[in-house]
Formats: structure tokens, sequence, C-alpha cells
């Protein structure tokens, strides 16, 4: 585990920051200080860049700008079209979101500049709420050279929904349109802003976040510093790369090395900088995933519309999944808390959509029209003014897990709601192709049930038929280490808030050791499977849901309690892992969500009713001492998000 860090310094005109002693431009500890300051604007405040083609080759140009008719050259900067061609930038990230513009910030009117070379149209295109397409602003040019076109849009017509963007097109003659940008009349002030990399021995995926930044660093003027918040003992450091970047970033950048607090004391440690360093309230922290596929334009896209907001409000990015690059995960998302579900779709809101496809049922393109008010953002990329943490305090020491979701509905109860903003995006891995039974799972349970106590109504008897709902789901399954983590969760929450009082750090050792006494929570290679002849399974198909589940359920409670089974053995597709299904088998080689390898449920009578008996007096207890203990993290929830406790926490 890495050591104590020294505190990082201030903004980006600081001295290089505090570290451990790594090199590359990063001085050691002592370093003078400068303060976050706001500072007054240069010209007009970019909102968005008109990019054309992504920071990766395997993100589709087609999200940038589409080639509608003809033939055309798409670059990061540029778009070079041949006669006879149209290229619309009524895509993913070619979009302006004018709704989400109208509804939040003071703008009321959007310019497009663009340094355009040759012959043809260029026009502003808008929607409205159900898609419906208008054009609002056009330009024809006639053989330019280097010439400077503007138009510009009003944010009057978009309350409920609606985008902007620009169209190009040309007829006998070649066009050349780059360095086009999106911008609105700038504040009185800039906030100063500071992007937090939280990472945990993913050291190539950090720094190539920080080269994408690095790249892109001379168009992100609204960026004053970057702090990385390593928890690792693989540190990005020690990488070959670090020190030129670090370079290139010089007194921006600055790189902590931290006892391993989850991403809950990863990402705050931005937020204690900053709030350390600040002579202004009006300042922004940007958290960012550190195995995330970077957008750079992400960071323009968001400190513009903090800065451009009528009110403080937390301003999140979209995710879009890593493996299938195309794919929006949600547009919008809620949680609902006394149920203990996380992201749950707003309504209306794309999930898990081609943003390259069409709706099946209007036959009309994947774009997100309707503005969606979300409860919270995941913390993939999510920016948080300083005014909220000055009011509310920092997130709860959850070690990871619900934190994003509890620091939005505790911001969202003191006046400030989150905004997810569409075309802010990055992309994530896949939630679905992640194990649901894995250790992680305790945190998401137990800081689940924390969140609901604090934030929720908190039935106590719903909550309780929910869990019992899953207890019995994981034992019928034979997931008796799943079944046990959750019964761990629970314990741990009628302990009170003294479970918090080390980030979780003896929790995390605690669980993975509970559940290594399980063997279904190892994987193998579906070829070197324990006991079991690679060539003896084989594939076993699940019958569709039962329409009478209660009636089943019985049925299959009645047949494990008196161990009768229909297969001894059978291989099952992790899609097919259904609780009706697996437990008609005696043993089971389940393959993983990862699809990296297998895992092997096997029928265990008496661990069953064990951890059955186990469980209901847990949910008893729940039910028993629910709300003493509720109170006990409400009264907490003030020492538990101060500064004081994350000093302590740090141990600084």
């Amino acid at each position: 585990m890495p050591g104590k860090a020294a505190p990082a310094t201030g903004s980006a005109t600081a001295q290089k920051s505090a570290t451990n002693g790594t090199a590359g431009g990063v001085s050691s500890a002592g370093a003078d200080r400068t303060a976050f300051s706001e500072r007054a604007p240069q010209g007009r405040l970019i909102a968005q860049r008109g990019l054309y083609s992504g920071p990766s080759d395997v993100v589709s140009k087609d999200l940038y700008g589409e080639v509608v008719r003809g033939v055309a050259t798409r670059r990061r900067a540029s778009v070079t079209l041949e006669p006879s061609a149209r290229v619309s930038g009524n895509t993913y990230f070619g979009r302006f979101p004018a709704s989400y513009w109208q509804r939040w910030t003071t703008v009321g009117e959007v310019t497009v500049e663009a340094v355009v070379s040759g012959s043809g149209r260029l026009s502003v295109g808008a929607s409205d709420v159900e898609g419906d397409q208008r054009v609002v602003a056009v330009r024809s040019v006639e053989g330019a050279e280097q010439a400077s076109v503007t138009l510009e849009a009003k944010l009057d017509k978009f309350y409920d929904g609606g985008a902007l963007w620009l169209d190009l097109e040309t007829e006998g003659d070649r066009l050349t349109v780059e360095s086009v940008r999106w911008s609105v009349e700038p504040p009185e002030q800039i906030r100063p802003t500071a992007v937090t990399i939280c990472t945990m021995n993913r050291a190539d995926d950090c720094l190539s976040n920080l080269k994408a930044l690095a790249g892109d660093i001379s168009s992100l003027e609204t960026l004053d510093a970057i702090y990385v918040a390593d928890q690792g003992n693989d540190t990005v450091d020690s990488r070959e790369g670090f020190a030129e970047v670090a370079a290139q970033l010089g007194g921006m950048l600055h790189y902590i090395k931290q006892p391993n607090l989850g991403g809950a004391g990863g990402f705050t440690r931005g937020l204690y900088e900053v709030a350390g360093h600040t002579e202004t309230e009006h300042a922004n922290v940007l958290f960012m995933d550190d195995d995330v596929l970077l957008e750079p334009d992400l960071v323009i896209r968001l400190t513009a519309f903090s800065n451009r907001a009528a009110n403080p409000v937390i301003v999140g990015g979209q995710m879009l999944n890593l493996l299938h690059p195309n794919q929006l995960h949600v547009g919008a998302e809620y949680a609902r808390l006394n149920t203990l579900e996380p992201g749950q779709p707003v309504e209306h809101s794309l999930t898990t959509a081609d943003l390259l496809g069409v709706d099946e049922e209007t036959g009309k393109p994947n774009r997100q029209e309707r503005r969606l008010d979300a409860g919270y953002n995941g913390w993939w990329s999510c920016l948080i003014p300083y005014e909220v943490v000055k009011e509310i305090g920092y997130p709860m020491p959850f070690f990871f897990q619900w934190d994003d979701a509890e620091y939005s509905y505790r911001a969202r109860a003191h006046g400030y709601p989150t905004v997810t903003l569409p075309g802010a995006g990055v992309w994530h891995a896949d939630f679905h192709w992640k194990d649901w039974d894995e250790w992680h799972r305790y945190f998401n349970l137990r800081n689940s049930i924390i969140t609901a106590a604090l934030h929720s109504p908190f039935d106590l008897n719903l909550l309780s038929r929910v869990l019992f709902a899953q207890i019995v789901r994981y034992l019928l399954g034979m997931q008796y280490g799943l079944t046990a983590t959750l019964i761990k969760s629970v314990e741990d929450f009628l302990e009170g808030p003294e479970i918090l009082r080390d980030g979780g750090v003896a929790a995390m050792k605690e669980i993975r050791e509970i559940r290594a006494r399980y063997p279904e929570t190892k994987r193998y290679p579906a070829t070197d499977v324990p006991g079991i002849a690679s060539n003896d399974i084989g594939i076993i198909n699940t019958a569709p849901r039962p329409s009478l589940q209660r009636a089943v359920l019985v049925k299959r409670i009645l047949d494990r309690v008196l161990g009768k089974h229909r297969h001894s053995l059978g291989a099952i597709p992790s899609d097919e892992a259904h609780w009706w299904h697996v437990s008609l088998f005696e043993t089971a080689v389940v393959t993983d969500a990862s699809q990296e390898g297998v895992r092997v449920r096997k029928y265990d009578r008496q661990r069953m009713f064990e951890l059955a008996k186990h469980g209901v007096r847990t949910l008893q207890r729940l039910r028993k001492e629910g709300r003493a203990v509720q109170e006990q993290y409400r009264r907490a929830t003030p020492e538990l998000t101060s500064r004081e406790n994350w000093t302590r926490l740090y141990e600084l």
C-alpha cells in the first residue's frame, strides 16, 4: 500500500506539486503554493468544439460528423467535402445541447465560428422535442481562402427538448471547414477548474488519459489543474512516459500517492486539495475515472456549462460503452433508494442505445431530444462546484459504490440538482460485462442501505422483503458466497457509522476473506475446472421465463429443501443463469459475465440452511433496529463528511 502523501499545491499558476519524490517535472514536498482564484475572461467562452473524428481509431467518425452524401475526408479538427457532398453534425458529439443550455444557464444565444476554404453552404440545424428538424441560420461561401464564417442561433425554443448542429454541403466545388467553435458570452469571471483522477493499479490507463489532456491542453482554457490520486502499488509514475507528460503539463499536474481509500477517497482528495487552496468559492472539481477512453472536449463542455449556469449545479458527463463504442449507456439515471436499485433510466431516456442506429418503433435516429432531469451522475466524469462542497460537505467515506448517488441526493436536498449533459461523453467499460458476484457487491449493498437510510422514507418492511427475495434467489442459484456477502453488508450497516471510521479498508479485507471460503466465487478456465473433465460439460439452455413465477419459486424451494435435481451437471451461459434454471442443477458451470472464465456452483444443503437461518435472523434485526441505526447515520453525517474527518483518513 502506498505511503503517506505530502499535500498537493494549488492552481495552474502554482509551483509544481508535492509528491513522494517523483520525477518528470513534478517536484518534491515543500513547493510554494498559489491559491485557486477566478480570472477575467479572454474573449468569448468556448462551449464546445466542432470535431470530426475521435480520440482513438476504435471510435467511429460518424459519432462526430456523418457523411450523408458524396465523399468527405474527416480529420480531428477539420473536414473536407468533395463536390456534391453533404456532412451533418446531427450526431452525438456534433450536437449542441440547446435544451439544457436554455433551461439551466443564462445564455440566450450561441455563435458558431469556423475557418473556411473553398465553396459551399454552412447551415445551423435545429430539432425539437419530437426530433423534427428545421434550419435556423445559413451562410454560403464562394472561393473562400481561410475565411472566418460566423453563424448565430437563439436559445429560445428548446425548453422541453431539442439541439443545434452544423451541416455542411457542396455542389460543384470542394469545401474545407476547420477550427469550428461553439461559443457564448463569457461570465464576468471564469471559475477555476481542477480535474481529479482516482487511480488504483491502472497505471497505463491513467497515463493514457494524462497524455490525452496534455495533447489538448492548449484548447482547455478553463482547466487550471490536474490532480492524480494514486492509491496503488503499481504506480503511474513508474511508467515510461510519465516524466514526459509531467513536463508537458508542468505546474498543472499534482501527483499524489496515498493509502488506498477506494474511489471515494481518491476523488475526494481533489475536492480536499482545491478547497484548501482556493481564494473563491466559485471553483469546480471535475472527477474522472482512470480507465476511461477520454474525449478531452468533455472538459470544455462541462466547464463552460458550469461557468454560465444560472445557479450552481452538479454537471455530469454521459457514459458510452467502451467495448461497444457506438452505444450510450443511459441518457440520464436515478436510483430507487428504498429498494436499493441504482442506474434506473429516467423516463424517455435512451438506454444501451446504438447512437448510429434508429429507434425500432419510430424509425428515427437514436438522439436524446427530450430534456431529462437526472437523479445523480456516475463519477466516470462529473463536475462539482465548490459552493456545493462548502454547504453540504465532502463525500461519505464509502470506499466505493453509491458515493456518487449519495452525494447527488444530499446535494439535491440542499437545492443543488444534477444535470447529465448530452454530448459530454467518455467511454467506460460496459457494466454488464462485470460479474455481480464479486467482493465489491458488499460495498454496493452496504452503502445502498446507508444511502436509503439518509435520503429515502426507509420503509424497513419493504427493504426487508427486497433483501429476503435476493437471499432466496442467491440460495436457489447456489451462490452461497454472494448470500454471505449480502448478510455481511446488512450486519455491518447495523453496526452503525463506526463501520465507516477507517474509510472501508478493514471491510474490504474482511469481505475478501469471507468470500474466499466459498468455492463458487472463484473463476476458472472452462478447460481446467477442478474435478470436472472439460468434455463432460455440455450446455443446457434455459426455458423461457416462467409465467407463474410464484408457483415455480415454491416448487424450486421444495426441490432444494428435499435435495431433488433435474440435472446433475451442465454448463449455463451467463445470460441464462436465472434462478429458475440454475436451481435445476446439482452442479452448474456458469459462464462469468466477463466472458473470461466460468464459476462452478455446487449444491450444498447444509450451507444453504445455515445461510438461510443466518439471513432471516439478520433481516429480523434490520426490521427491529433499523430505525434507530438510521438516526445514528443521520447524526453522524456532518462529522463523516467533514474536512477534519478526511484529513484524518489521509493521515495529513
